[in-house]
């Protein structure tokens, strides 16, 4: 019977429990300064691939902030694998100058660069969030032909992806292994797998989106062989850095993917030396039907965390400095990614830490405001 954590229930013995949040912690060869981690979010304002400056801004002023790491946004390992045409990427050699720009200042400034590595699958070719997401035509200049594990497009009014035969699912296990040889060359310390969200890995776990037939198809051993196999060739260049995969550890749909799925993968990426499972939920099917309320997704996390040996760390509508801080005390999590509130509130763990009256550096810049 698996175990699923309770939601954050809250307390009256505030100072006795705060500190935790500010803690150090291990995680493969790295130890991060506390608990707080930059999720990846998406910024659409790359050219073909390029970071640039607002990258350089967006994701160094997260560790001016306080930040124990901050982790890129979905980064493709081929142009297909983009979600729009304003992504980042990583799958030619001079994407690395500019990124080991940014890694480098995230490194001045007592922080860890992480990257997620990425394929969009059959939600590719798709146009910015504030220009209204629609898919572009693969005949259309913005647009492109995507891919999936089985013909069947994401919702009504998008194009058909292009199934994926044999060959060319190795060609994308090989291009996740030379990405991640150049997120090694530009600085990153953290590898992170983007398996959930809907994504191409995450088309190939779930049943609803993989209707194959052969060796990468049917079973749940055979569903999660694609993912299997990146971690395996994604180890190869891994040397002192720390590796990740982010999962969605529910579909919320009706015979999809689930959290005993969850469980099971995630204790063989453990045997195979994956760190730690980011514990998300949701995006490859558009009719889900998602409960969501405050740590939500925490329940998925927890239960990850008891029933295998993995660390853990969780995401979604964790607001405040009490949430996050109880988590950690009561064990639920190991780490706490947050996404929307740093957008809001950049140095959010300067912040977090003097509502919880824990004393933490400051910048030295920045000292006169503490």
């Amino acid at each position: 019977m698996i175990k699923v954590g309770a939601l954050v229930a809250p307390t009256c013995y505030k100072q006795a429990i705060m500190s935790q949040l500010f803690s150090s912690v291990n995680i493969g060869n790295l130890q991060l300064k506390n608990r707080l981690v930059v999720s990846p979010m998406c910024q659409y304002s790359a050219k073909d691939g390029f970071a640039n400056n607002w990258h350089l801004v967006h994701l160094g002023q997260f560790a001016i902030g306080g930040a124990a790491a901050v982790i890129q946004e979905a980064t493709a390992v081929n142009p297909e694998g983009r979600i729009s045409d304003g992504d980042l990427g990583l799958w030619d050699d001079r994407h690395i100058e500019k990124l080991r720009e940014i890694t480098e200042f995230i490194k001045a400034n007592n922080s860890i660069p992480g990257i997620q590595l990425a394929h969009a699958g059959r939600k590719a070719s798709s146009n910015k969030p504030w220009l209204g997401r629609n898919q572009f035509s693969p005949t259309d200049p913005q647009g492109w032909q995507t891919v999936a594990p089985s013909p069947i497009a994401f919702r009504a009014g998008d194009y058909e992806p292009q199934e994926l035969d044999v060959s060319a699912i190795q060609n994308l296990i090989e291009q996740f292994g030379t990405a991640t040889k150049r997120a090694i060359q530009a600085g990153y310390e953290i590898i992170e797998l983007h398996a959930a969200h809907g994504y191409l890995i995450h088309q190939f776990l779930s049943p609803l989106s993989n209707l194959r037939t052969d060796s990468f198809g049917g079973i749940f051993e055979n569903r999660i062989r694609f993912l299997i196999e990146i971690v395996k060739r994604v180890k190869q260049e891994i040397t002192t850095q720390s590796l990740w995969v982010r999962i969605s550890a529910t579909d919320w749909a009706e015979a999809g993917w689930d959290l005993k799925q969850s469980i099971t993968l995630s204790q063989q990426l453990y045997a195979l030396g994956v760190d730690l499972i980011d514990v998300s939920s949701g995006g490859v099917v558009s009719y889900q039907k998602i409960d969501i309320g405050p740590t939500y997704q925490l329940p998925f996390a927890t239960a990850i965390k008891e029933n295998t040996k993995n660390n853990v760390a969780t995401v979604g509508l964790i607001r405040t400095a009490t949430e996050a801080s109880e988590i950690i005390t009561r064990k639920q999590a190991d780490l706490i990614l947050i996404a929307r509130g740093f957008l809001d509130d950049p140095h959010l763990p300067l912040h977090f830490a003097k509502e919880l009256d824990a004393d933490i550096p400051w910048p030295k810049q920045y000292e006169r405001a503490k």
